[in-house]
């Protein structure tokens, strides 16, 4: 499937984006895993039980109906991948990520109905979605106001030619897909979570709350996470410091220590996307790992992967992505300026 094409249905998917005690932290000590785990630790995620869905009932409809999920422990990234811990992962495979290749001709004719006309040269660039903020008020249904795709775009360039990541080591790596996130989970010796993992680490060790922190206003005290303040998406007052991605570990961890499950990136889950499938999986499934095949009923056509967690393009006027039920979802070709990662293991692994 041509990224051209996707992309167009990427900005489809965009619109829609509109306390217990907590359990003791242990840090992974193993030496087993590759060096990048010298600088993103991993943190025992004690397993359990928990209710997933929405908490209340200002959630999007497939965030309903909330049911129960047994997980078993595993160990997380205590933050997102960030850019130097890809750069080494490049460096030492040669890897070239998804935004980096250009298209064939005959790639994007084979998606096209038959007869359509060929496409100009300019369709088959290497390139990425860039948020391309507008300076005046535009309406929250037509995201292309605010994204653009830009040749040459890519996680070493996320805002297109010219602009680079020096600076940003330690923010997190964006513009991956999910089978660029995919390749550098196996060669870290890890995977990707299922998005009941996901949710599950980013509660925390609460129960039935709103945010990774409780129930407590974004907005309320000190800044918890790395979120749109002002009016979006032309003017950032930058609150929270930050116009863009923010340094990972620039806010206070959840109660099992795991650093930005709300705002600054969206996160790439393993799963499947299906608007259905809370009301098909199991009540009480145990690990579920999503449906067998994606229905997004917007955009039917394409198969996507759930997202997670919110970024910094959200805020309660347009997006509330930062909520710890929050779902999203995008083709797993797709690379976007605020959209990264981050990997787990299982407790059984060798």
């Amino acid at each position: 499937m041509s990224r051209h094409l996707i992309y167009l249905s990427i900005l489809t998917s965009l619109t829609a984006c509109a306390g217990n005690s907590r359990p003791a932290v242990q840090q992974d000590t193993t030496s087993a895993i590759t060096g990048t785990d010298t600088l993103n630790r991993m943190v025992l995620v004690p397993g359990g039980t928990f209710s997933m869905g929405a908490d209340d009932s200002t959630g999007m409809p497939d965030e309903y109906p909330k049911h129960s999920v047994k997980v078993d422990s595993f160990w997380m990234d205590e933050h997102e991948v960030t850019n130097r811990e890809f750069a080494a992962f490049v460096a030492a495979t040669g890897y070239v990520t998804t935004a980096e290749k250009p298209i064939s001709k005959e790639e994007l004719m084979a998606t096209l109905p038959p007869g359509s006309a060929e496409p100009d040269s300019s369709m088959l660039a290497a390139g990425a979605l860039v948020f391309t903020p507008p300076n005046h008020a535009v309406p929250f249904n037509d995201v292309s106001q605010w994204w653009s795709f830009i040749a040459g775009a890519s996680w070493q360039h996320p805002e297109g030619p010219g602009s680079d990541i020096k600076g940003r080591e330690n923010h997190p790596v964006t513009q991956v897909s999910w089978h660029d996130a995919q390749t550098y989970a196996k060669w870290a010796g890890k995977r990707l979570p299922t998005e009941a993992e996901w949710e599950y680490a980013a509660r925390g060790g609460l129960s039935n709350q709103i945010y990774p922190w409780g129930s407590e206003a974004l907005t309320a005290g000190k800044p918890k996470a790395n979120t749109w303040n002002g009016n979006f998406p032309y003017k950032n007052t930058h609150t929270d410091g930050f116009e863009n991605t923010a340094p990972v570990k620039s806010y206070n961890p959840n109660g099992y220590q795991l650093y930005d499950m709300s705002g600054n990136v969206w996160e790439w889950v393993s799963d499947l996307y299906d608007a259905r499938y809370y009301a098909q999986v199991e009540n009480g499934a145990a690990n579920p790992s999503g449906p067998a095949k994606g229905y997004d009923p917007e955009d039917p056509a394409l198969e996507k992967h759930v997202i997670r967690g919110g970024s910094y393009m959200c805020s309660d006027e347009y997006c509330r992505g930062y909520r710890v039920s929050a779902r999203m979802k995008t083709t797993p070709e797709s690379g976007l300026a605020n959209l990264g990662f981050r990997c787990v293991r299982s407790v059984t692994h060798h």
